[in-house]
């Protein structure tokens, strides 16, 4: 099993804290859905063996693509790959979701929405530069609960000014709606956003790690209460709502990343396209595929699987790590995890090694400690 990734590189405006690949022009639009058709004729290959079980719409901004666009990109895979019983996901913006696109949403194959809510508070919104407001946001999940049962909304957490109150409310909102998704990140600080221009000058207050812990703290509580399950780090979903899609990046499932800067993994290698639209658009009109590739070393495939699994409910199976990369790397995964399970941030069950509650803040962090270099 496999999945689709495309990458929709256009945003109506830039959110302060991006630094993913997009455009506010959407003067290339039309030219580069052209080539996003092309690119998957020219992959197909590369998934020849495998059952297609996930298509994803990320960007940039997907929910700019007008009906048209989708469902000629659901067409070319649909007719370039074995596609079966698929969650189809689209992340959209709630102010592109006015009702008549969110009933001819509901009449294409995408039965999954990711909405980028961020927030249902207006001071949160500006700082951050969404092209949306609060009213937008509602109206949004209001309408979209209507006609798509499976949903899931971004919020973020750890901006600065906002109360643990505030933060309350913003996940009490989602539950009165209910969403059977949450995924939640903290706000943080890329190089080279504005967001991290704005802080450098003094126009913005830095982020406070100890606020988005009590943050955090608090999302991992309300959705407990609200019957959520935390299967990862950042993310929250009811029974049977989990997102496959990502569930399969964390499980070393592979997929394809279509588009500008779109990332692929075989689990041998990972390439990625390039992250300029320009160049990716006159490489696929040339019949080229315009990406980098890496081999991946068995250390490497060890770090990512640990990366991976300790963000997860599954955890890190010591056996696989036996049967995939040798005794070896058990012995010195045990040997760097003691001080971490003494200090109550790991734990090992059923030869599983999972962070504790108390270590699932710190996930990334234990596992770039346990890496073998």
């Amino acid at each position: 099993m496999a999945g689709i990734y495309l990458h929709i590189p256009f945003c109506k405006q830039a959110c302060y804290y991006c630094d993913f690949h997009f455009s506010t022009s959407l003067k290339k639009k039309e030219e580069l859905v052209a080539c996003l058709v092309k690119e998957l004729e020219l992959r197909k290959e590369e998934l020849q063996n495998e059952e297609i079980e996930t298509i994803y719409f990320g960007g940039g901004t997907p929910s700019l693509l007008s009906i048209q666009e989708i469902e000629l990109l659901l067409t070319m895979i649909y007719k370039n790959y074995t596609v079966v019983n698929p969650e189809i996901t689209l992340e959209a913006n709630p102010d592109d979701l006015s009702e008549e696109k969110i009933i001819e949403l509901s009449k294409t194959p995408i039965n999954r929405l990711s909405i980028g809510i961020q927030s249902f508070f207006e001071e949160d919104l500006q700082l951050m530069n969404r092209a949306h407001n609060a009213q937008e946001a509602k109206n949004c999940l209001s309408v979209a609960t209507r006609y798509f049962d499976n949903i899931t909304i971004d919020l973020i957490y750890g901006v600065p000014n906002m109360s643990n109150e505030r933060w309350r409310e913003n996940l009490q909102i989602a539950f009165d709606f209910g969403i059977n998704h949450i995924s939640s990140y903290a706000l943080t600080v890329e190089p080279k956003t504005a967001l991290d221009s704005f802080i450098k000058q003094g126009k913005y207050p830095d982020v406070d790690e100890t606020v988005a812990k009590e943050h955090f703290d608090i999302l991992v509580a309300e959705t407990a209460k609200n019957g959520f399950i935390h299967y990862e780090i950042s993310n929250f979903g009811k029974p049977n709502y989990f997102s496959k899609h990502n569930t399969s990046y964390w499980l070393g499932k592979k997929y394809i990343g279509i588009g500008p800067s779109a990332h692929s993994f075989n689990k041998t290698h990972r390439s990625w396209n390039v992250a300029n639209n320009a160049k990716y658009i006159k490489a696929i009109q040339e019949g080229k595929l315009p990406l980098e590739q890496e081999k991946l070393t068995v250390k490497d495939q060890f770090n990512e699987y640990l990366m991976t699994g300790l963000r997860t409910i599954w955890g890190v199976s010591l056996e696989k790590i036996v049967q995939d990369f040798g005794e070896e790397f058990r012995e010195e995964l045990l040997k760097n995890a003691e001080k971490f399970i003494n200090q109550g941030l790991l734990v090992i069950t059923n030869e599983v090694l999972k962070t504790t509650e108390k270590g699932k803040f710190l996930a990334d962090g234990l596992a770039s400690e346990l890496f073998i270099i």
